[in-house]
């Protein structure tokens, strides 16, 4: 198999230099013509790609076809198993609402879910929208927004046909199972009912993919005579609706990164004039809800840098009328709320594990609690508000999923499902661990670990190390049924709760990110090199893994410590930084500025990022086997990023290691769309993965 996997020529990506001056500072890139210079339009129409650059993401996509193909048996063997460890109809529990209750399933086999409700005291189950059947014809497909109104009549429903992330709303009569004449495009993907289910609130996109924009849409009518009700003026702030838990209010939240404000309204009023709860400030962050005559805030005013909850008056929402509720406490991270009529439920992070606190009407407070080491906690989707059950998800890396009901009152939690897993799972067969690394600057970054009781831990293992470290995005240590098929292998499964999350709380984010982002790399280079000095692996022994953001963090440890690493795996990743964030027609790019600096305008974010962009310190040294992702329709980390990437690694790295880019044609951020398809391009990166650490043969 050596010599089939060496055969194959890797595509080279011929240069044609640009150089661009910022700051006094000249930089050339060789492949910034791999760049469409109408991606706007490639975005909404892949097809008018410049036929060059179709050329040369083919050749590389044929190139990873003739690295995988040797591969094919174990391709099928890995996706086979996989899929058995996947229940084929699966369904989740039933939502209750009024007199129905909702679900979603999928049939036996079947790609995409399929939505039902049937009558809570009984009887049919009528189906309201099947997915496989919308997505007929579609290489791609995604739905969001599904949400039925308050009088159970409609069902709304967004669909994205080819990964841009640009969705065509349709609203469903549930009574006739017709769509209505309604068709409303180029929305973002949040939708929202009024109070007399003939109006929906809907978020839209600018020329350049940003939600920039609130509309509002009367049933019957045209889609242009839409009334645009809140329009953002700031590109660097994006925009969400929503409604709350009490189905009083509407709200409508700008935002970046670290900044944030929210306009309300009465849901019986949907044309009427709204309200700004509190003006933005830089810094200051809130979320508005209401609960017990009053509005509900978590926010980190007044220096609570790990959030705290206040109360304030609905005649007068603003700051100065803001109460503690629950005051701040550093090291404990508020995360999220969720309220009922007599209960409201917080979540928060101790220690990087999750865990519920549940309040009552006369301010009592009691937790739910859990056994594990490390685990992954949220809330699950309810519907009623006037209810004293709460539900939650519980897994851990070795747990499968349990949906649990809880009563608030009496304590009493019902289990309402476990995912099932087709082919067997004993739990008692893994180990789940938390332990933690020291950095040089003594902050103690967590450690999450799987692997199997049998694994003998004497530095030869093979460990796949899962690290992201950005946006302040905690990493769950939850339960997944691909990555037994590596623990089952040998592998030992290790998840780097690094900074640049808030697995710590809100410093532990500021500490990983801006001019702290450099700590965001050292503390993924800690965990590897504390791993092998316990024994779980050894050095060149670890595969690094990670997507996005996550995938940044994959190319500057690759330039860093290359030699730490066997085999890296980018997903999609956001390699390009500098040229990225001196685009300011680019999607994410105004409201990132935030986390990364502004390097337009400063030249000390400038320099700073200049010094960690892995695009822009890609050298002439050995780097491991590298498997990347892209997908041409990417809003968030344009397909170009990764190519170029790919690009300027082949022209200098001096080793023979295997390096492969598969760009998804018609497909965007998350990959192809499917249940299954996505299961096979794990099978291909599980393989590649394998292979490069010698388990089907020399690499």
């Amino acid at each position: 198999m050596s010599d089939q996997i060496s055969r194959p020529t890797p595509p080279w990506a011929e240069k044609r230099p640009i150089s661009d001056t910022h700051h006094g500072i000249t930089r050339s890139d060789n492949y910034a013509w791999i760049r469409d210079s109408n991606w706007q339009r490639v975005i909404r129409k892949p097809e008018t790609l410049t036929a060059d650059i179709i050329e040369h993401l083919q050749a590389e996509n044929q190139y990873t076809a003739a690295i995988l193909k040797p591969l094919k048996s174990q391709i099928e063997a890995l996706y086979t198993e996989m899929k058995t460890r996947i229940k084929a109809n699966d369904s989740s529990v039933p939502i209750p609402d009024g007199i129905w209750l909702y679900s979603r399933r999928f049939r036996m086999g079947g790609e995409y879910p399929l939505f039902y409700r049937c009558l809570r005291e009984g009887g049919i189950d009528h189906l309201i929208l099947d997915g496989d059947r919308e997505a007929e014809g579609n290489f791609y497909f995604k739905l969001v927004a599904c949400k039925h109104s308050p009088d159970h009549r409609y069902f709304a429903y967004a669909a994205d046909c080819n990964g841009s992330e640009i969705f065509t709303l349709k609203i469903r009569d549930m009574d006739t199972g017709e769509d209505l004449p309604d068709i409303i495009s180029n929305v973002h993907g949040e939708v929202v009912w009024a109070a007399d289910s003939l109006t929906i609130l809907y978020t839209v996109l600018d020329k350049n993919n940003r939600p920039y924009a609130v509309r509002l849409h009367e049933l019957g009518t045209d889609e242009t005579d839409d009334v645009e009700i809140y329009k953002e003026s700031d590109p660097g702030f994006f925009i969400t609706i929503s409604k709350t838990e009490s189905q009083k209010f509407l709200v409508i939240k700008a935002h970046d990164h670290q900044t944030s404000e929210a306009w309300i309204l009465e849901a019986t009023n949907p044309a009427g004039n709204w309200r700004c709860v509190e003006p933005r400030d830089t810094g200051i962050e809130y979320d508005i809800t209401d609960w017990n005559g009053a509005f509900l805030i978590r926010t980190n005013i007044g220096g609570a840098a790990d959030f705290k909850v206040v109360s304030a008056p609905f005649h007068s929402p603003d700051r100065e009328n803001w109460r503690d509720l629950v005051s701040h406490e550093p090291g404990r991270l508020i995360l999220n709320t969720q309220v009922f009529a007599k209960h409201w439920v917080r979540l928060e992070h101790r220690d990087a594990c999750p865990r519920l606190i549940i309040q009552t009407l006369s301010g009592e407070e009691h937790s739910v609690t859990f056994d594990e080491e490390a685990y992954a906690l949220g809330f699950d989707k309810c519907y009623e508000y006037d209810t004293n059950m709460l539900r939650f998800i519980y897994s851990s890396m070795k747990t499968p999923e349990q949906t649990f009901d809880y009563n608030m009152d009496s304590r009493e939690r019902v289990l309402c499902k476990e995912q099932t897993v087709p082919s067997g799972h004993d739990p008692s067969k893994y180990v789940v661990r938390r332990i933690e690394a020291v950095a040089s600057d003594g902050a103690r970054v967590p450690i999450s670990l799987l692997y199997h009781k049998d694994t003998v831990l004497d530095g030869s293992a093979p460990l796949l190390l899962y690290g992201y470290g950005a946006y302040g995005l905690s990493m769950p240590a939850g339960f997944s049924t691909t990555r037994l098929s590596l623990v089952d292998r040998g592998f030992i499964y290790a998840i780097a709760h690094i900074r640049g999350g808030m697995e710590r709380g809100y410093s532990w984010y500021q500490g990983g990110r801006g001019v702290n982002k450099i700590n965001t790399f050292k503390d993924f280079i800690t965990v590897a090199e504390f791993l092998i000095s316990r024994k779980f692996t050894g050095r060149g022994r670890i595969a690094a893994h990670g997507g996005s953001a996550g995938g940044m963090l994959m190319g500057a440890v690759a330039n860093m410590k290359p030699d730490l690493f066997n085999t890296i795996i980018a997903d999609v990743p956001f390699v390009d930084v500098l040229t990225t964030m001196l685009d300011d027609t680019l999607p994410l790019t105004p409201p990132e500025w935030p986390e990364w600096g502004n390097p337009i305008e400063d030249p000390e974010s400038y320099i700073r990022i200049a010094g960690y962009s892995p695009y822009d310190n890609i050298s002439a040294q050995a780097y491991p086997h590298i498997y990347v992702t892209a997908g041409l329709t990417d809003p968030r980390v344009t397909y170009w990023e990764p190519a170029k990437w790919v690009a300027k690694l082949r022209a200098l790295k001096i080793d023979k290691n295997i390096l492969c880019l598969k760009t998804h044609m018609g497909a965007g951020h998350g990959g192809a769309s499917g249940r299954y398809k996505r299961l096979y391009e794990t099978a291909e990166m599980y393989s590649f993965l394998c292979y490069t650490f010698q388990l089907f043969g020399d690499a």
